[in-house]
C-alpha cells in the first residue's frame, strides 16, 4: 500500500509539472470493472462457474465417500477381523489422499486458467486503452488503483468497454496484433512469458473470479 501512494504522488508530481508547461488531457480506467463488464470478460466468468460448479459436485461426492468411511471405521473397527479392517482402512487412506490431491489440483487449475484468461483481455484492454489515448490526444491514462482521487468525468471505463466490445475479437487476439503493429496502437507492452495479468489497486490483481 505504501509503495501504491509513492507511485500516485509521483504520477500527479509529474502531471502538474507538465501541466505548468503545456495543456494536459488526463484520464483514468477501472480495469477490474472493464474486466468484469465487458462482454469477453462476462462469457469468461459464465463459462468459469459452470466449471467451479462441475468440480464442486465431484468433489462434495469424494469427501461424502472419505466421511461414510471414516464413520464406518470409527463404528465398526473394533467389531471387525484383522484383515477386514486393514482393508477399510487403506481404502480410507486411499480415497482421502485422492480427495485432497483432487482439491488442490482443481484449485490450481482453475487459478493457472484465471490467469491466462484474465491476463489475455486486460491485454486487450490495455491495448484499447494506448489507442483511445492516442486518438483523443491524452497525456496520460493511469489505473484507478494508482489513484488517490480524480473527477468522475475523467473515468473512460465505459468508453473503453464500449470499444473492447465493438471489436468483437477473440480475447487476446488484441494483445497479439499490437505486438506486430505498433505503428497502430502505440508502443507494445514488453513481451513476457507468464499469463499473469499486471496487479490492479489495492485489492490485488485483476480477476474473473472476482
Amino acid at each position: 500500500m505504501r509503495h501504491r501512494l509513492i507511485i500516485a504522488a509521483l504520477v500527479m508530481g509529474m502531471a502538474a509539472a507538465v501541466t505548468a508547461r503545456a495543456d494536459v488531457r488526463l484520464a483514468y480506467v477501472d480495469v477490474q470493472r472493464a474486466l468484469n463488464e465487458c462482454r469477453a470478460g462476462k462469457a469468461a466468468k459464465t463459462q468459469f462457474r459452470g466449471r467451479i460448479e462441475r468440480l464442486q459436485a465431484q468433489l462434495e461426492g469424494e469427501q461424502n465417500e472419505v466421511e461414510r468411511l471414516k464413520r464406518e471405521l470409527e463404528q465398526k473397527a473394533s467389531l471387525m477381523q484383522p484383515e477386514q479392517r486393514q482393508n477399510l482402512e487403506d481404502d480410507y487412506e486411499k480415497k482421502l489422499r485422492r480427495f485432497q490431491d483432487d482439491y488442490k489440483n482443481s484449485r490450481d487449475e482453475l487459478q493457472e486458467k484465471d490467469n491466462q484468461v484474465t491476463g489475455a483481455i486486460v491485454r486487450d484492454l490495455a491495448t484499447v486503452v494506448r489507442e483511445i489515448g492516442a486518438k483523443n490526444g491524452y497525456t496520460m491514462v493511469m489505473e484507478k488503483g494508482t489513484l488517490l482521487w480524480a473527477i468522475p468525468a475523467t473515468d473512460i471505463t465505459d468508453q473503453v468497454i464500449r470499444a473492447y466490445d465493438a471489436m468483437n475479437v477473440r480475447p487476446g487476439s488484441l494483445g497479439a496484433e499490437a505486438a506486430s503493429d505498433s505503428g497502430k496502437f502505440g508502443p507494445a507492452p514488453a513481451a513476457t512469458t507468464r499469463e499473469e495479468p499486471p496487479e490492479q489497486g489495492a485489492s490485488g490483481r485483476s480477476t474473473i473470479l472476482k
